[in-house]
């Protein structure tokens, strides 16, 4: 599935390298985090360059390019490093903080974000870590660069650690900094939590999991239950959601897959739950949900039963009926509805 069909902050991130305000590294060495697939990119690429990608689609994006993408980088040093930081400030904290770790002596860390999606705090961030940087506009962006860096201060150590996984609401679960609803329950979880039935039994996926607070519930309130699977796009979110079920208080097999739930499902399953994506950035994407239904509806078994939750204006219904000879809108409340399926068409 195409998430987007251009990216400003990869395009304005190239813009001090074409201008001649930056030169490239002699020795090749680039690091590249939360690294994105695009024309510019293909173009500027040269051997040596090392990418990180913890968001599956994005990393598959790179794959089809060409591109070798790791969740996380190794423990190396580079002479230049490029960063697309996140929105979620804790979590950009924390990459900015790492791409200085990643620099040699004398290395500079170059960063580009749109400017509504808080770029100025970005640049005042990566000032705060290593002094004073130039900056310039293009595409609605800012491209911030530092001087070339010699030593870190306690500041990196310290931000570094704002993406240790870590206790949220009365500790019962871990989490981290910019999954989602990363520090709370969501509301919308929370509600298909409280309506699933008790009876339902076997084989288990949970659909685009995050730190995993809807399979526990499900381990919890559903004791017929006997293995399930969490699939999740975000690689960040797999050790808390590992923590999380390791930590349940009935322990059953489970599996948690770093997977692109929109190119299907490995397996098949009694019951499928999702609380699915809708959203890219800051603009609708609900192609994503509907893509979402149809894959849990190819990997149910014949007497399977689909269960999801989803802002109440989000257009799911001919998706639904299209797949599914049962629907039924089990409750509407606070903006969420919740939706149960079964009779899977063929």
């Amino acid at each position: 599935m195409a998430f987007q069909a251009t990216d400003p902050a990869l395009d304005a991130l190239f813009v001090p390298f074409d201008n001649g305000e930056l030169a490239w590294p002699a020795d090749g060495r680039v690091l590249f985090l939360r690294a994105r697939d695009g024309f510019i990119l293909r173009e500027r690429r040269q051997a040596g360059w090392v990418f990180e990608q913890s968001f599956k689609p994005f990393a598959d994006a790179l794959a089809r390019s060409g591109f070798h993408a790791l969740e996380r980088a190794p423990d190396d040093r580079f002479s230049l490093v490029l960063v697309l930081p996140p929105r979620q400030r804790d979590e950009a904290r924390a990459l900015m903080a790492r791409a200085i770790a990643h620099a040699v002596p004398g290395g500079i860390v170059v960063a580009a974000m749109p400017n509504a999606e808080g770029a100025k705090s970005g640049e005042a961030d990566l000032a705060t870590l290593a002094g004073a940087v130039r900056n310039l506009s293009k595409h609605k962006c800012r491209v911030f660069w530092t001087a070339p860096l010699q030593g870190r201060s306690e500041t990196v150590e310290a931000w570094m650690a704002l993406d240790d996984v870590q206790p949220i609401g009365d500790g019962r679960f871990v989490s981290r900094p910019g999954l989602f609803a990363w520090d709370r329950v969501d509301t919308a979880s929370a509600l298909l939590a409280t309506h699933l039935p008790s009876s339902l039994a076997g084989r288990v996926a949970d659909l685009g999991a995050g730190y995993g607070y809807l399979a526990r519930e499900i381990i919890a309130r559903c004791q017929g239950v006997t293995a399930i699977d969490l699939y999740e796009a975000e690689a960040r979110a797999l050790e808390p959601a590992r923590i999380n079920l390791e930590t349940a208080d009935r322990k059953i097999p489970f599996e948690v897959f770093w997977h692109d739930v929109t190119q299907g499902l490995p397996h098949r399953y009694d019951m499928i739950v999702s609380n699915p994506p809708f959203h890219q950035g800051r603009a609708d994407l609900p192609e994503l949900g509907r893509a979402f239904i149809a894959r849990a509806a190819d990997a149910l078994l014949p007497h399977g039963e689909f269960w999801m939750v989803a802002n109440r204006h989000l257009p799911y219904e001919s998706i639904l009926a299209a797949r599914f000879d049962d629907v039924r809108a089990v409750t509407v409340q606070d903006g969420f509805k919740v939706i149960a399926a079964k009779g899977v068409k063929a």
